[in-house]
C-alpha cells in the first residue's frame, strides 16, 4: 500500500533527480563514461544583443552539456527584427559552443508560430514534431551539427 502526496517538495524532487540519475548511469555505458568528465557539467551560455543605449534588442539563454549546446531562449525585439541580430546571436552561441566547449551538436525546440522556419534557414533540421501542445499549435524540435 502506498501513499500517494501531491505538494511540491524541493527535497524529494532532488532526491528522485539523484536517484534517476544513479539509474541511468547505471544503465548506460555512455552515461557512465561521461560522469565525471568536463562535458558532464552543465554550463551556461548567455548572448545578449544591445542597442546603441545599451538596451536588450535580443539575447539567446542557453546551455551546454554532454557536447550539445541547448537553445532555450530566443528573442529578437519586434523593432528590429529581420535585421539579422537574431542570426548574429545564434551564430555567436554555436561559436562559443564549438570553440570554447567541445561541443558538436546543437538543438532547439520551437512552436509553429515561433521560428521553425528561421532555425531551418540556419542549417536545423527538425528531429521531432509534438502536434497539439498545446492544443491548437505543434512543437518541433530541431538539432544542428556544428562543424
Amino acid at each position: 500500500m502506498f501513499r500517494l502526496e501531491t505538494e511540491v517538495d524541493k527535497d524529494r524532487q532532488a532526491q528522485l533527480h539523484r536517484r534517476l540519475r544513479d539509474t541511468n548511469t547505471e544503465r548506460s555505458e555512455v552515461l557512465r563514461a561521461l560522469r565525471g568528465t568536463p562535458s558532464d557539467k552543465e554550463v551556461p551560455l548567455h548572448v545578449w544583443g544591445l542597442n546603441e543605449a545599451g538596451l536588450l534588442a535580443g539575447g539567446l539563454v542557453g546551455r551546454t552539456w554532454a557536447s550539445w549546446l541547448h537553445v532555450d531562449l530566443l528573442w529578437i525585439d519586434p523593432g528590429v527584427r529581420s535585421s539579422g541580430l537574431g542570426t548574429q546571436l545564434l551564430c555567436r552561441a554555436e561559436e562559443l559552443a564549438r570553440s570554447e566547449r567541445g561541443c558538436g551538436f546543437a538543438r532547439v525546440s520551437t512552436w509553429d508560430f515561433q521560428a521553425p522556419g528561421f532555425y531551418r534557414g540556419r542549417g536545423y533540421e527538425v528531429v521531432g514534431v509534438v502536434p497539439d501542445y498545446p492544443p491548437g499549435v505543434t512543437e518541433y524540435t530541431l538539432t544542428k551539427p556544428l562543424p
